[in-house]
């Protein structure tokens, strides 16, 4: 009878643990840098405003075309596509997505 209970409640923790986790979705936008957001800086492209003001120190951010900004997990892939429209798989939690993949949008 002890197991049976403990099985029940290993199944039941085990339940709640997973809807705890937030489901993965698919985001679409432009990467940019926390420096500069949506704006860039006058006479420059989002691509060199962005590969400058990361330089600078700045993050890789999703801007998605509301204006939303979304933090992103990843800062390596994003150095692939500054400036540019991309897909990026992952979860949101906040305003910062765990990034599971990226690759340019159409």
């Amino acid at each position: 009878m002890k197991r049976i209970m403990w099985a029940v409640l290993g199944l039941i923790l085990a339940a709640g643990l997973s809807a705890a986790v937030p489901p993965e979705a698919t985001f679409v936008g432009s990467i940019g840098d926390s420096m500069c957001g949506a704006k860039h800086m006058p006479g420059e492209t989002a691509k060199d405003c962005t590969v400058e003001c990361v330089k600078e120190g700045s993050k890789y951010i999703l801007i998605d075309p509301s204006g939303k900004v979304y933090q992103l997990s990843d800062q390596k892939t994003p150095a692939k596509f500054p400036g540019e429209k991309v897909k990026v798989t992952g979860t949101l939690k906040g305003d910062t997505i765990t990034v599971t993949s990226m690759v340019a949008a159409e």
